[in-house]
């Protein structure tokens, strides 16, 4: 489980890109970087980093289910996932 902070931190960025995502776009278009540098740096969107949505764990994360290589063999052992069963050989 990853800590509470880098939870929050990681909420708190996303709600920042949101807010922010029109604004940037704006300036970008108009070729203003000063107003654009002057934005939180929060708010761009190469800050924001995947997470598991259950653990909240940043590395090895699986894009197409949403989770991490642990919490994805777990769900797998378990026949929570369709078509995705532990191989054997």
């Amino acid at each position: 489980m990853a800590k509470k902070s880098h939870i929050a931190r990681q909420e708190r960025r996303k709600k920042l890109v949101e807010k922010y995502a029109q604004k940037r776009e704006e300036l970008k278009k108009a070729g203003d970087f000063v107003g654009l540098s002057k934005l939180p740096r929060d708010s761009s969107a190469t800050r924001l980093h995947n997470r598991c949505s259950m653990t909240g764990r940043s590395r090895a994360y699986y894009r197409k289910f949403g989770v991490s290589r642990l919490v994805l063999r777990e769900l797998a052992l378990q026949g929570k996932i369709p078509g995705l069963v532990k191989s054997s050989w």
